[in-house]
């Protein structure tokens, strides 16, 4: 090992002075591969705002195991099933409850602005804790009251004004399907690719707000289990027990359920996906413009090295020497523009969009592979090459 560290320091850096020596074509091909890079960054980081924006409250549910209709499509498009197999699940020997939710979409006029938006509304059981959400449980007392709820103070529009009347105690209300509401406390989730954000309320409000749904038919069910029982074996369990009119779900598969709803129903999974390959193809055509236009403007050195004995492996070596070169140097600043775009990105649209040493890596190792592939199809020309030619 330290033989070959010594050798890598007596080696002569061709790879190196070849690009600083034209520095005007250096910055351009660093100007690529960062734009490249910030591509990648922006794409991955939507895709990931994605899946975590519409499964924080899958986690924020307090249920070991979920019971959906299996026609259910997303948290928002979760079909109705009777409550009876609730009832039934409570049968089964290890079950500890077993506690229905109905949520459904609709459109509420904003407090504060009195422009209609997209809101997702979920009631359940008061007397039942179904959140791990502290600030909901410590005011559940307050939505037992008449139409009242509680407000996502992280929704996506202009709240800042009502957020700080119902922060002083004062009361604000607003109008869903003509019916007069009372926000009467405030929780933080977020908003999602699904709505704007969230309001929280007991069964018989909800029952008020969508007075065409049945009080039978819940949207969700949440298991829990008494303590020592496997998740897995407990699903097993239930399947056999229940009818085929609703399936169930471990916590895991309940996330990774929406998730997949994400990724291979709808559209904007897939474009995020193209836009990482797209920004992956635009890194590989600009790294060969630049290494094969490098290549061809030293090609007469390349011969005479070829000419003294240098084997093709050797000429290769430089040529990657400059496309990892390339890619270290293009990725310090592709890193760092996302840093502002997502505080940007985060202030406009409140999806939990962040910087992360996995998607940093990610990015990196793209971009090496990216450089590498360029420098692979650039030396194409050199390796079947013959010095007596090139003169």
């Amino acid at each position: 090992m330290i033989g070959f560290i010594q050798q890598l320091r007596r080696r002569t850096p061709l790879g190196w002075l070849q690009l600083s020596h034209e520095k005007g074509r250096l910055l351009v091909a660093l100007s690529g591969i960062a734009f490249a890079d910030v591509l990648m960054f922006m794409q991955l980081g939507f895709q990931t705002a994605l899946f975590e924006s519409n499964t924080i409250l899958h986690r924020s549910m307090q249920a070991d195991m979920f019971v959906i209709s299996p026609q259910a499509r997303n948290l928002a498009n979760m079909s109705s099933f009777t409550r009876r197999r609730l009832y039934q699940a409570m049968d089964i020997p290890g079950v500890k409850s077993a506690e229905g939710m109905y949520i459904n979409i609709i459109d509420w006029k904003n407090p504060q602005t009195h422009q209609k938006t997209t809101i997702l509304v979920m009631g359940f059981n008061p007397d039942r804790q179904v959140f791990n959400l502290a600030d909901v449980n410590r005011q559940i007392d307050a939505v037992k009251l008449p139409d009242t709820v509680l407000f996502d103070r992280a929704s996506r529009g202009d709240y800042n004004d009502a957020i700080a009347k119902i922060d002083q105690g004062k009361t604000v209300t607003t109008e869903i399907e003509r019916r007069t509401i009372t926000i009467s406390g405030l929780f933080s989730v977020g908003a999602s690719f699904i709505a704007d954000g969230t309001l929280i309320t007991n069964d018989q409000n909800f029952l008020r707000l969508f007075p065409r749904r049945e009080a039978s038919g819940v949207s969700l069910g949440l298991v829990q289990l008494q303590p020592g029982y496997d998740p897995k074996q407990m699903k097993t369990t239930l399947e056999a027990y229940l009818d085929d009119d609703v399936k169930v779900l471990t916590r895991a598969e309940f996330i990774e359920f929406e998730i997949n709803y994400w990724k291979t129903n709808t559209a904007i999974g897939f474009i995020f996906s193209l836009g990482v390959a797209m920004g992956f193809m635009v890194g590989v055509i600009i790294v060969y413009q630049v290494l094969s236009t490098d290549v061809n403007s030293h090609i007469k050195e390349y011969a005479t090295f070829k000419a003294m004995g240098y084997n093709n492996l050797y000429l290769l070596g430089v040529v990657f020497e400059e496309a990892i070169i390339l890619a270290v140097l293009g990725f310090i600043p592709g890193a760092i523009a996302p840093l502002g775009l997502y505080h940007l990105t985060r202030n406009a649209t409140n999806l939990p969009l962040y910087m992360t040493v996995a998607r940093a890596l990610t990015v990196l190792t793209l971009t090496m592979i990216m450089c590498v592939i360029s420098g692979a199809i650039a030396t194409r020309k050199l390796q079947s090459a013959d010095p007596a030619d090139m003169f």
